[in-house]
């Protein structure tokens, strides 16, 4: 402040800022004065509070006494009600299983009557599908009440165990008064009386076990109904492969799986795979007796023998149909339908088991035949039959490894193996005893024209015939089989063509030395030769160009067969014309003199003429060439040696010769065109079957001409 300012300010004055001040102090005066006045009254209050407080104390200590004394008094009822709260939590706990009991039974009732209505409607219900979407309410019905009555069985004994203690406790204890502990007693006695009729009751002669029969017969009448359509031909997929195809809807075959479940769920599995295995064989056996298979009855190996050849060869053919329709058709549907039906039982373990309980006797019904037929007479025809039969296995083995895989399936797979075994052993041995038998067949006479004999034919046509492609891969299959069997498994076997060919050489071979041995069995000179030409000549051209011929090979046919029919073709012509040439022969002449020249030269002429005769005679009378190509060059060869011979001769001596008295050259070139003009005018006229009837038809067929006739001659 200055100086100034100071100085003035010691002078007493009257302002402003004095009156504020002092109107302040009385404000904070007036506000002192109340303040005190406020904790006066406080002051006062507090005291007379300090007052009731002391008085609450006394009467709170007064209470306190009272108190005191009322729990010393009431501390043997405290004690009592604790133990009635325990005693009540022990009847409680002994009676809630029994209430949980009445309960399962009231469940039970209602069950019981669902299970009547729902019969009711079934029984009056027309509509297919209605039926079974209503079936499938009643096995669920079924299983609620089986449901039901287990739950009972199993609350039985802890509900009676329960009481059975309470009531021990309480007449032990006597913690209750008599009446309640008769009363419980009572129930007890009720309770177990009725847990050991009723459960029994309700499990083995109430409504469940009727439910369970109703729903056997249901299932068996399902069963039934499930048919195999079309089974003469099944249907095929985008790809042309055979699709399976469902024996029932996909309604009909949940119905069937639930029944299954329910009946195995019941204590009935014995009985459900009882009604399956034997309804559903009934219908495949059903199934397969519409193809007629009347045969099968013959399973006998003297039985077969006993067949006509004909009758037994429609049946083997039958038997390759039907076994593979019975594999491919109806045994995968069967399969399938109890992998549907039975597959969830068990884990999936029986239904397997099922499937081959159904099929073991049908497939042993066809083993059965097809085992006569392997060890029946091995009869040479039986072979190509036999070969069908060993194939139709082969090609039906993936399918059979497949349907009837794992131990379930072993036994039928065991069986199919073994009849294979017998296949290959019978087809062998039957193959190999045809050679035998051509080669011992000493005792049939050869043919007195010199004719091809009927055994030549048939074993030629029957080797053509398995040398086709029909057959001769499977037989070179059974030949290398049979092999490895003898020789084991490691051995190196030759090849299959190697194999068919040593075969079929062995047979050739055979076929050879009875043609030889049966060509010396001739008196007449010039009949082995026109025999040996003749068979020889035939087994050449009926194999050339065929699959015989490529298998043996032309260099081995040419040099085993065409050079002998040509070389017994000189011999014949050597023994039956060379002798009338040596008539013709003009050297001897030449050295006769004049004087006898001429009456030689007619004595040659005329006993050329009786030679001619005689040959003439005995080639229309006993000799006979049937092939036209083998007779023409014959012809042609004779005619070339014959007619120069004559000709020279008789324009050698013309002279001395009355030439008109003689045939001409040209006449005689027609006698002897007229010789070998027809296989008919040849061995008295006699007519013959020609070699183009004596022809295999085709594939899965036998022989069309000789077969049952010629077979004899084995």
């Amino acid at each position: 402040m200055p100086k100034e300012d100071y100085y003035l300010s010691d002078h007493p004055t009257t302002s402003t800022d004095d009156v504020k001040v002092e109107e302040d102090d009385d404000q904070t005066l007036a506000r002192l004065q109340q303040a005190c006045s406020d904790l006066k009254i406080l002051l006062e209050a507090s005291a007379n509070v300090k007052a009731s407080l002391g008085e609450i104390d006394k009467k709170f200590d007064a209470m306190q006494e009272n108190l005191i004394t009322a729990s010393k008094r009431v501390a043997p009822l405290q004690s009592l009600s604790i133990a009635n709260k325990a005693l009540d939590a022990r009847i409680n706990r002994a009676i809630s299983p029994s209430l949980a009991l009445l309960d399962s039974f009231k469940l039970s009732e209602s069950l019981q009557r669902g299970l009547l209505d729902l019969s009711a409607k079934i029984s009056g219900e027309k509509s297919g599908k209605k039926r079974l979407r209503k079936l499938i309410k009643y096995m669920e019905c079924v299983d609620s009440l089986n449901e039901a009555i287990k739950s009972i069985s199993q609350e039985c004994e802890p509900a009676i165990q329960k009481l059975q203690e309470v009531v021990e406790f309480l007449s032990r204890t006597k913690a209750t008064d008599q009446y309640r502990t008769v009363r419980l007693r009572e129930t007890l006695v009720t309770l177990k009386a009725l847990c050991e009729k009723e459960v029994d009751a309700m499990k083995f002669d109430g409504l469940l076990d009727e439910a369970l029969i109703n729903l056997q017969d249901e299932y068996e009448s399902l069963l039934h109904k499930l048919k195999h359509q079309n089974i003469t031909g099944g249907v095929q997929d985008d790809y042309g492969e055979e699709e399976v195809v469902d024996l029932g809807s996909e309604l009909e075959i949940e119905v069937l799986r639930r029944i299954s479940e329910t009946l195995a769920a019941n204590d009935c599995l014995d009985i459900c795979i009882d009604i399956f295995v034997k309804v559903r064989y009934k219908r495949a056996a059903k199934t397969l007796m519409r193809l007629n298979p009347d045969y099968l009855k013959t399973y006998i190996p003297e039985d077969i023998d006993e067949m006509e050849w004909e009758s037994l060869e429609m049946a083997i053919g039958l038997w390759i149909q039907h076994f593979e329709l019975a594999v491919k058709n109806v045994f995968v549907s069967e399969k399938r339908l109890c992998s549907q039906v039975l597959g969830t039982i068990v884990d999936g373990a029986i239904w397997a088991e099922c499937f081959v309980k159904i099929a073991d006797k049908i497939m042993a019904v066809f083993f059965r035949f097809g085992e006569g037929v392997a060890r029946s007479r091995k009869e040479p025809q039986k072979l190509f039959k036999l070969l069908d039969m060993f194939e139709s296995l082969e090609n039906l083995k993936p399918e059979l490894s497949e349907i009837f895989e794992g131990e379930p399936g072993a036994g039928i797979f065991f069986r199919f193996r073994e009849l294979e075994k017998l296949l290959v052993h019978s087809s062998t041995k039957v193959f190999w005893e045809l050679g035998l038998q051509i080669e011992g067949s000493h005792d049939v006479l050869p043919p007195q024209d010199g004719s091809v004999p009927k055994l030549v034919r048939y074993a030629i046509n029957y080797l053509k015939y398995l040398a086709t492609e029909a057959y001769s891969a499977t037989m070179a299959e059974v030949l290398r089989t049979e092999q490895m069997w003898k020789s084991g498994v490691l051995s190196k076997p030759e090849t299959d063509e190697n194999l068919l060919r040593d075969a079929v050489s062995n047979v050739m071979e055979a076929i050879q030395r009875n043609v030889e041995t049966k060509k010396s069995s001739y008196k007449d000179k010039v009949l082995p030769h026109i025999f040996s030409m003749n068979t020889y000549w035939y087994i050449y051209m009926r194999t050339r160009n065929c699959e015989l011929g490529v298998l043996l090979g032309e260099q081995y046919m040419r040099k085993r067969y065409k050079v002998v029919a040509e070389e017994s073709a000189y011999q014949y012509q050597k023994q039956a014309w060379g002798s009338l040439i040596k008539f013709l022969e003009t050297e001897e002449l030449k050295r006769v003199n004049k004087e006898g020249i001429g009456a030689m030269a007619r004595g040659r002429m005329e006993a050329f003429m009786k030679k001619f005769e005689d040959i003439s005679q005995r080639h229309k009378s006993s000799y006979r060439i049937p092939d036209a190509d083998l007779r023409e060059q014959i012809r042609e060869a004779t005619v070339d040696l014959v007619v120069p011979a004559y000709s020279e001769f008789l324009n050698s001596f013309s002279y001395l010769l009355q030439v008109k008295a003689y045939m001409s050259p040209e006449s005689l070139q027609g006698l002897l065109e007229q010789i070998f003009e027809d296989d008919n005018q040849m061995a008295g006229g006699r007519l013959r079957r020609r070699e183009s009837r004596e022809r295999f038809e085709g594939k899965k067929s036998s022989f069309s001409v000789e077969q049952s006739y010629e077979n004899q001659e084995f």
